[in-house]
């Protein structure tokens, strides 16, 4: 049984511990090293060898494929959704958020809306869906009733597609933050994230996945309570003094700037209102869809819906996670809104120009070291890098099962694949993410990849939720209608996101960008939806007959529960 050398492994690498990134939409530039950061580095030691410890004990447990993918289905509705929520709260949320609410105020919570109101969707269109019909991954069910080698293969790729996305904007922001939070370097922050990443996986499998995503859930709710009550109670715990105090000081930063006095006021009351973040209505619409619906088909978020052991629990589990990122979320406002008025003001936050010190993303953390001194700073700075272990776990995971479960397992060997044989193809599968996230990670070190996290989520959105979607709720469907059109919307959404500004202009340093908005999604899940729907409409093939025939019996499973699969006895 593989025990102590994951854990002798790890244990040595918490004496060069460096902390992690930041889903690049929260963190895009170069930032300046700061200071080595102890007090964060200890706590952040304490929270590596306690989750190390319980990979330990987790390794124990894991005995088949079963165990290794989805914890055995013996997880409960609060866990998975505490869980759900742990890999749901990334730095972006905590770190990138708040500095967007710093920024531009009210306009900040266009991200909030659109990373929550996905999951009312997940609750009441596919949660109980996907514990009926699913196994290991979401291409389970979405090849239910279906030639399984085709849409597997476009699940697989897709999936990890997005998970590589994903790493390299993980693994890009973990470089980036640990100058900032730590003053160590980047390249250790790059590799110490995917050595321990595949730790947890590699050993403790979705056990260990799962209680790492628990603790950081924990932690960083616990963390962002505790900030925003103090904001709130040096305000006499009135969000009207707060915003109040917001407004003046953003009024008197842009006076002091040379503004005359009524577009000082126009500034300080531009913070209450929308329409300053994202001024084109079309980007504006396209990013929310993304949001909102790229949530309902991220990979390593819906196979969270088989580690509990029937749909009752996946309910629950939605219902919880929505709770807990709902309240998040309101906690980031406050957060966001407290750093304008005692960070903004303080000058010993801010560099020779006005700016944040350390960079825009910094709010946070600044806010952190206001209200609670270098104790607390360290706190939230451990807390800032455990958010990013957890995503990298859940996101490595979900590239392994797609690699061992639905190509080797499901294609390679037919459906005939020995569990042992498949666990060992998996557990392969997870160092070379890792390695692969590492050599990405470094080689984007002075990229912009900001882009990549809107891609992964248009990816999701365009491909993934129309395949879903329609395979479970459309009799019509047929295997050439939701491979065709999964391809297209994945495909128009990565040709779009490389003819946009982010890329087009910005990476590529073209002058003008054939296509001029933030993120494809408005057009390529639209042309997914249309596509499924003609190809599967005109669709005579011996194998559409099939398809549509089997809609009857998936509808009774996905509805009754009968014959799906059960918790692992432990």
């Amino acid at each position: 049984m593989m025990r102590f050398p994951a854990t002798r492994l790890a244990l040595m690498l918490i004496l060069f511990m460096v902390p992690a990134g930041l889903l690049a939409d929260a963190l895009t530039g170069q930032t300046e090293q700061q200071a080595t950061n102890w007090p964060a580095i200890s706590m952040f030691a304490i929270f590596v060898a306690a989750t190390l410890w319980i990979t330990r004990r987790a390794a124990q447990r894991v005995h088949s494929a079963s165990d290794f993918y989805t914890a055995g289905g013996g997880i409960s509705g609060f866990q998975n959704g505490l869980a759900i929520a742990g890999d749901y709260m990334s730095a972006a949320s905590f770190l990138g958020i708040s500095a967007q609410i710093f920024a531009s105020g009210y306009d900040g919570l266009i991200y909030s809306t659109g990373f929550l109101v996905g999951w009312p969707i997940i609750l009441f269109l596919l949660a109980e869906r996907l514990r009926n019909l699913g196994r290991y991954t979401f291409a389970d069910v979405a090849s239910f009733r279906f030639a399984q080698a085709p849409v597997r293969v476009f699940a697989a790729i897709s999936t990890l597609a997005v998970v590589i996305f994903y790493l390299i904007a993980q693994m890009v922001g973990a470089g980036q933050l640990i100058k900032l939070l730590f003053g160590l370097d980047y390249v250790y922050a790059v590799v110490i994230v995917g050595v321990l990443m595949t730790c947890y996986v590699l050993f403790g499998g979705m056990i260990a996945t799962t209680w790492v995503q628990i603790i950081k859930a924990v932690l960083l709710l616990g963390c962002a309570t505790f900030m925003a009550i103090a904001v709130l109670a040096s305000f006499g715990f009135s969000p009207e003094a707060m915003f109040a105090r917001a407004v003046e000081v953003k009024a008197g930063l842009a006076a002091d700037g040379g503004a005359s006095p009524e577009d000082a006021a126009s500034a300080g009351l531009s913070i209450m209102g929308p329409g300053g973040f994202i001024k084109d209505p079309i980007s504006a619409i396209s990013f929310g869809l993304a949001l909102m619906f790229g949530t309902a088909g991220l990979p390593h978020i819906l196979m969270r819906f088989f580690t509990v052991p029937d749909a009752k629990e996946a309910r629950k589990s939605v219902l919880w996670a929505t709770g807990w990122i709902g309240y998040f979320y309101i906690l980031t406002f406050v957060i966001g809104f407290g750093a304008i008025t005692m960070v903004a003001s303080d000058s010993s936050f801010l560099a020779a120009d006005g700016s944040l010190r350390g960079g825009s993303n910094m709010a946070a953390i600044h806010l952190a070291s206001a209200i609670g001194g270098d104790f607390f700073l360290g706190f939230v700075s451990a807390v800032a890098f455990a958010t990013i272990l957890a995503v990298v776990a859940g996101l490595t995971l979900s590239g392994a099962s797609a690699v061992s479960h639905d190509i080797y397992a499901s294609i390679v060997k037919s459906g005939k694949a020995d569990p042992v044989g498949e666990l060992k193809v998996s557990r392969r599968t997870v160092p070379v993410l890792a390695a692969l996230a590492i050599i990405l990670g470094i080689a984007f070190e002075k990229q912009n990849v900001a882009f990549m996290v809107s891609l992964a989520f248009s990816i999701a959105a365009s491909g993934n939720f129309p395949v879903l979607l329609m395979s479970v709720f459309w009799r019509g469907c047929t295997t050439r209608g939701v491979v065709a059109g999964g391809a297209i919307g994945v495909s128009t959404a990565v040709l779009l996101t490389i003819l946009s500004p982010a890329i087009w202009e910005s990476v590529m340093g073209n002058a003008s960008a054939p296509f001029p908005y933030s993120s494809p999604t408005l057009f390529s899940m639209p042309l997914a939806f249309l596509t499924i729907w003609l190809v599967s409409l005109f669709d005579r093939s011996g194998r559409a007959a099939v398809d549509k025939s089997g809609y009857d019996a998936q509808r009774f499973r996905a509805e009754t529960g009968i014959g799906a699969t059960g918790a692992s006895a432990h």
